[in-house]
């Protein structure tokens, strides 16, 4: 008897999610004393040292389920985002919160519109749930082409992911687009919203918070695992029509979110400041880097995100980068799931890590020259 076969179709075709590679495995492997993982897109500088006392004071109540409902958390974001709490969805990372909508409105027979190169768990969720995915290419090879995923909506389409700015091409769509590209799809039809990066985007463009995006099935995603440095407690959460949040709680597990993420979300939301301060310090490393790797002929494109872009031409070029970097401690994260073979991308890290980097990136160019 072969499971394989047992199992339903559309989870045969799929392909396990690959996650950077932990430090810990690259430190075994090559035999060397520290590293730069580079490849998560992670805060390099961790949480606010308010959200460690907050951990270390709950610790104690592990042995007690948290909070269902997440009352706290949910009331401080709903006061801090200007919404009511039925309408938020709480989960373990932005990830789950992802998941949870397209199992709730996607089905067998159903389609779902992603761009061709979105941020991989789209594809993964919707496949999952049975439902077809409708992968629209980029209009420049990078970024989303709203004309084209507008126009591949159908009868069948139930949901439309953006992932804005997007994970892993950098791209980012001002909101003036977004709201004229809402303004066309069908209100039957859910359009998911994932801005996991949004710090980084009002940073850097403070006018992206004042411009109103509405449609009755927008569902806004964010999560505390980057610019909040709480990628290890999973913490992600959603707002959108109240029906459509009692809706997506009837497949959320109960206890999703956890004690000490729930605690520690809650505390992170008391030092916005600490926030505020950290983002920038990765936007002015973020120029840095582009400017470095732009004047070696190596940046492959502008990022929005925490993270920047390397095109090295060939994928076997690619591959060699990967390793040599490995063989230096620095970590990135191959782009060949996506389609991009001749492409890595490499998280800001803090200025010891990015100049180790770009130590790295002369010795591997004088290597190749020689």
């Amino acid at each position: 008897m072969s499971w394989m076969q047992r199992a339903v179709p559309w989870v045969r075709e799929l392909a396990p999610y690959v996650p950077g590679k932990p430090e810990e495995v690259l430190l075994a492997e090559r035999g060397i004393k520290d590293g730069a993982k580079l490849a998560s897109n992670e805060n390099p500088f961790g949480p606010p040292p308010a959200v460690l006392q907050a951990i270390r004071r709950e610790a104690a109540r592990v042995h007690r389920y948290p909070d269902g409902d997440a009352r706290a958390l949910k009331e401080a974001l709903a006061a801090r985002l200007g919404v009511a709490k039925e309408a938020l969805v709480l989960g373990n990372g932005s990830n789950e919160v992802i998941e949870l909508v397209i199992r709730t409105f996607a089905g067998p027979h159903d389609e779902v519109v992603v761009s061709r190169r979105g941020f991989i768990v789209y594809r993964l969720a919707a496949t999952a749930a049975g439902a077809r995915v409708v992968a629209v290419p980029e209009a420049d090879g990078l970024a989303h082409d709203l004309a084209a995923m507008a126009e591949a909506i159908t009868p069948r389409t139930k949901i439309v992911c953006i992932a804005n700015p997007n994970n892993p091409t950098g791209s980012w769509h001002a909101p003036e687009l977004l709201a004229e590209f809402l303004e066309g799809v069908p209100e039957e039809v859910i359009v998911l919203l994932d801005e996991a990066y949004w710090e980084y985007v009002v940073a850097a463009h403070p006018e992206a918070a004042r411009v109103p995006l509405a449609h009755p099935g927008l569902v806004r995603v964010r999560t505390f695992s980057k610019a909040w440095g709480l990628a290890g407690l999973r913490v992600g959460y959603a707002w959108m029509d109240p029906e459509i949040a009692s809706l997506v709680e009837r497949v959320r597990e109960p206890f999703n979110v956890n004690r000490l993420a729930q605690v520690a979300a809650l505390a992170a939301l008391g030092e916005e400041d600490w926030m505020r301060r950290h983002v920038q310090l990765v936007l002015e490393e973020r120029a840095r880097l582009e400017e470095a790797l732009a004047a070696r002929g190596l940046l492959g494109a502008r990022s929005e995100g925490n993270f920047v872009l390397l095109h090295l031409a060939s994928s076997a070029r690619a591959q060699r980068w990967t390793e040599a970097l490995e063989a230096r401690g620095v970590i990135p994260r191959p782009l060949a799931p996506y389609g991009m073979e001749a492409w890595l991308r490499i998280t800001v890290g803090t200025p010891q890590e990015n100049a180790r980097l770009l130590a790295a990136v002369d010795e591997i160019l004088a290597e190749e020259t020689a």
